[in-house]
């Protein structure tokens, strides 16, 4: 976190949770075969000129094995595998893509939003089952992708926008689901924060923070323990940490259960096993830095913590309210009623003012949130397109 501190200003717990992705949980191997992946995955939302792309080009140069990517420039070929024409022996071969060759180590990809959705599909696969299936020109393969997947993306209006909670976000639920912590990076205006940064930015161009501070340990002797921690340490959780963590699991479905009880409205994330999983990774992560065999009681509290102000907090306090999937029960209903109405009353081939659909739908008491919401949803499954300058919408099937 120190080398962090050099670079970037302020972000810890961004910096911790780095951390854990780097060093990583313990992979399990179960009786009958099946393995559970120990690799966390780590994904960050929100304004430019946040440092986003600098933490992903320095976890690279950290990492043991660490492949950059950019979504622009990847194809699902490209972060998966492909099979190709051999010119010389004119006989299919197969080539590893990034998540192939970050085998053991960690794959970044920036400009996460920039990808296609189809190449987003691609990696659900390798994200969660940690391999990829090859059946293509007689080849019928499965190639390993142990790699944990560190990822930026920017909002859809370019800056995060508080008063449009489910449009800043153009991902499906599938993705989001497969990340162990999301956190939400916003530039907020703060006038001692400012001072810190631009200090700090002076003095990087003064050259006045090259050498190593004291305490500090070198990229290279901090590649090396990294390495070390995630072949020879695999810690487990404790009878005291498992016990403590499945009370907690049981209290914070509880409470969630109460909370919906008494607002009548279901979580944005519900508290599921995933989730579980996902804090007894960081959980094995904080205990493998310091090289211990089982996980305590403040290991747990912290990767408790860590999960409560990353997803969690972004969940509850409606930044990601409003998303395809983690949305209210009673406001699905109402997206279903609106766009079985939309579909009825717009034949295909139908061209009509995006604004005049909202004011119709918003005269039959329905909410302008959810009008907009079947809006984006049916635009990204292909079923209307803009014209215009997005004035006009085109239903297209």
């Amino acid at each position: 976190k120190q080398w962090y501190q050099r670079r970037v200003r302020g972000s810890e717990d961004i910096k911790k949770s780095i951390a854990c992705l780097l060093f990583g949980g313990s992979r399990k191997r179960m009786p009958d075969g099946l393995t559970r992946r120990g690799d966390i995955n780590l994904l960050l939302l929100g304004d430019p000129g946040t440092a986003k792309s600098q933490l992903l080009k320095f976890v690279e140069k950290c990492a043991p094995i660490g492949v950059y990517t950019s979504g622009k420039g990847s194809s699902a070929a490209g972060l998966t595998a492909s099979v190709m024409r051999d010119p010389s022996t004119r006989c299919f071969v197969m080539e590893g893509g990034a998540m192939v060759l970050a085998d053991g180590g960690v794959v970044c990809i920036d400009e996460f939003d920039k990808m296609r959705e189809d190449d987003r599909v691609a990696i659900h696969e390798a994200m969660e089952q940690q391999t990829i299936s090859i059946a293509k020109a007689g080849i019928t393969t499965t190639l390993n992708t142990r790699c944990s997947v560190f990822a930026a993306a920017n909002s859809v209006f370019g800056r995060w926008d508080d008063t449009k909670g489910e449009e800043n976000i153009d991902f499906m639920p599938t993705i989001l689901s497969r990340f162990d912590m999301i956190y939400i990076v916003k530039d907020e205006h703060n006038e001692g924060r400012d001072t810190t940064i631009a200090r700090h930015v002076m003095k990087i161009h003064l050259n006045r923070e090259q050498a190593t501070g004291e305490g500090e340990m070198s990229i290279e002797m901090l590649k090396k323990y990294i390495a070390f921690a995630r072949a020879k340490c695999g810690p487990r959780l404790s009878d005291a940490s498992a016990a403590k963590l499945a009370h907690r699991y049981v209290v914070m479905r509880t409470s969630a259960r109460k909370h919906e009880h008494e607002s009548s409205r279901r979580l944005s994330i519900p508290i599921t096993v995933r989730q579980l999983e996902s804090i007894v990774r960081i959980a094995e992560s904080l205990t493998k830095m310091r090289l211990q065999p089982f996980t305590t009681d403040a290991d747990v509290e912290e990767s408790l913590r860590l999960f409560q102000v990353s997803t969690l907090e972004s969940a509850m306090s409606g930044s990601l309210s409003g998303v395809e999937g983690l949305t209210a029960l009673e406001d699905q209903e109402e997206v279903r009623k609106v766009e079985k109405q939309l579909k009825q009353r717009f034949p295909i081939g139908s061209q009509v003012s995006e604004s005049r659909i909202i004011q119709d739908f918003t005269k039959q008491r329905f909410t302008e949130r959810s009008v907009k919401t079947v809006l984006n949803i049916m635009i990204r499954r292909g079923e209307l397109q803009h014209r215009m300058q997005r004035k006009v919408v085109l239903r297209v099937k």
